[in-house]
């Protein structure tokens, strides 16, 4: 085939502006789901945690010179230990702004952890990395980032939660109708990303939730029943309105609380950086490009920003996060890595932020169809996890490498489904994806301890 009609855009290239504008809004509907979770999960308030992840973008993509496609937004590694510290008793009479300010503190602390990492790498060179974290570890943290997500996409994809008008008898008929549109949300998200050429090829994550969602509105005409999300009573009914922002209160136990789980997420946003040298170079081959992408070795620039995107993030009263896998996943399946797109879906995030309608529209969509495209997106961060150890060609015969890719899958996966995400260890509760990736890296560098 020849090389000019592979169809993509590595990070240093810019589409036109109508393919950029619809790239970018793909990206923020991947994006979106997850970050709401989030602020749903923690307390914190949604148009702030949306404007924080836009403005963390964009200081992330500045500071790290437009080299590295990456979005940040918020992060499931730190739920237990935020929403831990938002229910202490210690805070049982702070308003939940007072609770936002001192978790704010934490986060911005927390900031300062990856950013002492990312200098280190810097200093030391990508190979003191690698020793600590080899693809035979990088590799399965990315697939059991994506295999924990899993059971939330089961649930998603057949969720009736916000219909309320369904009764109690017709349960399963509206969990029926769920399914539907999960399906067909899901089977035209695969469908489109393989047939579809050109253009269109590259904005299945758009077309197939609008198609979901034109399903779910025939079936609540056809049948009366309403699968779209019914919006909160604190929903601003107004056509614009600011972000709550809060600013930070030093306290040390907001600190003690944070700080470590910014251990957790090196090895996951190493995994990401991973993918992405993966998947760019792929598209820049095939596009008979002669650059290399050393994305790989950008690893301590990445963690710089990383942590810097933390600090902006909770300096607004947003929570702590990392670059997303789901953003990675799409970028993967449409080919656009384009650091000029994911500019502008940061810069649609924040004016979403501020107008309630178009909040309380993404709001509203189905979470069947959320579910539908999730499926698809949260397998692909587990297949770049096997994508990581195929490239760097680890050797699945070595007892050493079964021993440390087997510890990780079972921790990290049976963690989230034994324990709800989090192992209570010695009275510590130690989120599943850090816990197997500390127990990965230990158990590397102890086997490790008789060679060179």
């Amino acid at each position: 085939m020849d090389k000019k009609q592979v169809v993509g855009y590595l990070p240093d290239e810019k589409p036109p502006l109508l393919h950029l504008l619809l790239y970018a809004v793909q990206q923020v509907i991947v994006m979106f789901p997850a970050t709401v979770a989030v602020a749903l999960a923690t307390g914190f308030h949604i148009s702030t945690t949306i404007f924080a992840s836009g403005l963390a973008t964009l200081c992330f993509i500045l500071i790290t010179k437009k080299q590295l496609p990456l979005y940040y937004g918020s992060s499931f590694s730190y739920l237990s230990a935020i929403t831990g510290l938002m229910s202490s008793s210690a805070l049982a009479n702070s308003t939940l702004n007072e609770k936002i300010s001192i978790a704010q503190f934490g986060i911005i602390m927390s900031g300062f952890v990856s950013i002492a990492a990312g200098l280190i790498i810097k200093r030391f060179g990508r190979e003191s990395i690698e020793k600590v974290l080899p693809a035979s570890i990088t590799g399965p943290i990315a697939m059991v980032i994506g295999l924990t997500l899993a059971g939330g996409a089961m649930m998603d994809i057949s969720s009736i939660a916000s219909a309320t008008n369904i009764t109690a008898i017709a349960s399963q008929t509206a969990t029926n109708l769920a399914w539907i549109v999960g399906l067909v949300t899901l089977f035209s998200v695969i469908l489109l990303s393989v047939y579809l050429k050109g253009f269109w090829g590259q904005l299945p994550l758009l077309i197939g939730p609008i198609i979901g969602c034109v399903t779910a509105y025939i079936i609540q005409l056809s049948t009366g029943v309403s699968l779209f999300r019914i919006l909160p009573e604190t929903a601003n009914s107004g056509l614009f309105a600011l972000p709550i922002f809060t600013l930070p209160k030093a306290s040390w136990i907001a600190v003690a609380a944070i700080m470590p789980i910014a251990i957790a997420t090196i090895p996951e946003s190493t995994a990401h950086v991973y993918q992405l040298d993966i998947y760019v170079n792929d598209l820049a081959k095939k596009k008979g490009v002669d650059k290399v992408y050393n994305i790989q070795d950008k690893l301590g620039l990445n963690l710089i920003g990383d942590g810097i995107g933390d600090m902006v993030s909770a300096f607004v009263g947003g929570p702590a996060g990392t670059n997303y896998g789901e953003n990675i996943s799409a970028m993967a399946i449409t080919k656009v890595f384009s650091v000029p797109v994911l500019m502008t879906a940061a810069v649609l995030a924040m004016i979403i932020a501020c107008f309630t309608p178009l909040i309380n529209v993404i709001y509203s969509l189905p979470q069947a169809v959320i579910g539908g495209l999730e499926v698809y997106l949260f397998g692909a961060i587990a297949a770049q996890g096997m994508a990581i150890m195929i490239d760097k060609k680890v050797d699945m015969f070595s007892s050493k490498n079964i021993a440390v890719i087997a510890t990780i899958m079972v921790i990290g996966v049976g963690g989230q489904y034994a324990y709800n995400g989090s192992i209570p260890f010695f009275g510590i509760e130690i989120p599943c994806v850090a816990g197997a990736a500390i127990f990965g890296i230990m158990m590397n560098l102890l086997l490790s301890i008789k060679k060179k």
